[in-house]
């Protein structure tokens, strides 16, 4: 493969496509058993709970999606409760990925809509681990080079072969 095949359209969405996929196996790993408290853990008065984290991560893909179809929309929801917010990250990153895998075009180009709503994602799931262990309730560390992830698969049905540190 040369340099140029390299960075074509359909490679850029397709690295597009396997960063959401990494981003719902970290999200589900990272959501997923989360005790009932969680939601509301403040780590300071000026740090976003993980239930406001989690609708943020919601609003991001929206807005990632709005991005795709030429828009530059902010969509500002109304919270849900932590389960229907980890429903409406999942729902809103497997219709961004649809998106991706058609051949509708892109409204943005692709590096913008990456170092916009996708890089804050990447930041906002590693929060929630953050802040899993500052609540007690740690995430296994894992090797994340061996896991299973596919572009695709952005639902919370993950892989469970895992590389887990003891």
């Amino acid at each position: 493969m040369n340099a140029a095949s390299d960075t074509s359209p359909d490679l850029k969405r397709e690295m597009l496509r396997h960063t959401l996929a990494t981003l719902a196996y970290r999200g589900a790993k990272t959501i997923e058993g989360a005790p009932a408290s969680f939601g509301a853990f403040s780590a300071s008065e000026t740090t976003r709970t993980p239930l406001e984290i989690l609708k943020h991560l919601g609003d991001l893909f929206d807005w990632a999606l709005s991005l795709c179809r030429g828009e530059h929309v902010w969509p500002d929801s109304a919270q849900g409760s932590w389960e229907e917010e980890a429903a409406r990250f999942f729902n809103t990153l497997q219709q961004f990925d649809a998106y991706l895998a058609s051949d509708a075009p892109l409204g943005f180009p692709v590096e913008k809509i990456f170092q916009g709503p996708i890089a804050d994602a990447l930041t906002h799931v590693g929060q929630l681990a953050l802040l899993r262990r500052m609540a007690g309730a740690p995430v296994r560390g894992e090797n994340y080079f061996k896991a299973e992830i596919a572009a695709g698969r952005v639902g919370t049905k993950q892989s469970n072969v895992r590389v887990e540190f003891d």
